[in-house]
């Protein structure tokens, strides 16, 4: 495919701080891809998608779109187009107006605007709101007017920073899916920022976690939950997170959905590893269980969160301790002093 967005040793430190706020990333997107940006607040991803808006000035590195390095470019040389946390819509225009606002400022003619203006609004469902104004329309509808002015401009990569946030738990369900078969049918390459995993891995075709200005990982969605590149990404991502258990040298992995009391298997636990788990707590949680407890058979005594599924009906209880049985292939292992991960080990 296509490389259209590529940033290559892109850094940025602000003259007060000691530190990078982005420290020397590079990586780069495929034409029409959804590219989620990926990581707690504060780790630097929204200012990793303001300078390849050309909103912030990079310390050092380049930017190149479409091949082209753009590198010093403005907002509107760079053939993006951007929508923020708040959609930044103008309160006193209406959603046409809001909509018809780049391409006036470019000079495009009525006709040209005004067949962009139902291509667009077709397109994301809100030609009948036209004629209102934004505090008249509910979130998810200012989003998508948000994303209809941006569409309007044809823009090579869409760069959206948490346009989500600002919905409630249900409306942010529906706002993914809508997003997500928008994307689907514009097939503008889109990189999109978020500290919310469920976000990430709704959305994103590949994921770029980040902490501290840096990359940990870059990957689909399941390649970064299920083998995850060090401890960080292992428990940012997933709820509950992976458990980690200190062995020696190593910290041994493991998510809280594949492990099974050793009862389940009647007794075949070849290709398994069992530990025994001192429960402290039980949670029901959407028809699961969520066991909270230690474990005593992996090396040092360590909370752990074990998720049984609705089906699985092991007559478990506070306070006991119990057998649990973990598929050999499911574990995975992290050096302890850098977190990074390494090869397996035997586990006796």
């Amino acid at each position: 495919m296509t490389l259209t967005v590529e940033v290559d040793q892109l850094a940025k430190r602000y003259p007060s701080s000691a530190t990078f706020a982005v420290d020397h990333v590079s990586f780069a997107s495929e034409e029409r891809e959804f590219l989620v940006l990926l990581g707690p607040s504060g780790c630097g991803k929204t200012t990793l998608l303001r300078m390849i808006a050309g909103l912030e000035s990079p310390t050092a590195g380049d930017v190149r779109i479409g091949g082209h390095l753009v590198n010093g470019l403005p907002p509107r040389a760079r053939g993006i187009a951007m929508v923020f946390q708040s959609y930044a819509l103008y309160p006193h225009k209406t959603v046409r107006r809001n909509i018809e606002f780049p391409l006036r400022a470019e000079g495009m003619p009525r006709p040209d605007r005004e067949a962009k203006l139902q291509w667009a609004s077709g397109l994301l469902g809100i030609g009948h709101l036209l004629d209102r104004k934004p505090r008249h329309l509910s979130g998810g509808e200012r989003q998508r007017v948000a994303l209809a002015r941006a569409l309007v401009r044809e823009p090579t990569v869409f760069l959206l920073d948490e346009p989500l946030s600002n919905l409630d738990a249900q409306l942010r369900a529906l706002a993914r899916t809508d997003l997500k078969e928008f994307q689907g049918r514009v097939g503008t390459t889109t990189i999109y920022v978020t500290h919310d995993q469920v976000e990430a891995m709704g959305l994103g075709d590949r994921i770029v976690v980040m902490y501290e200005g840096r990359i940990r990982q870059i990957g689909p969605p399941h390649d970064v939950y299920d083998d995850p590149a060090d401890t960080f990404v292992a428990t940012f991502l997933g709820s509950p997170p992976m458990n980690l258990v200190p062995r020696d040298s190593t910290v041994v992995g493991f998510r809280p959905e594949n492990v099974l009391p050793a009862g389940v298997l009647g007794g075949e636990t070849a290709g398994h590893r069992t530990m025994s788990v001192t429960v402290s707590r039980i949670e029901y949680l959407s028809g699961d269980r969520h066991l909270h407890g230690t474990v005593t058979g992996l090396g040092e005594t360590t909370p752990v969160v074990i998720r049984l599924a609705a089906p699985v009906m092991s007559s478990i209880e506070t306070g006991g301790t119990y057998d649990f049985v973990i598929p050999e292939g499911k574990l995975r292992f992290f050096d302890r002093e850098t977190g990074v991960r390494t090869s397996p080990i035997p586990i006796g």
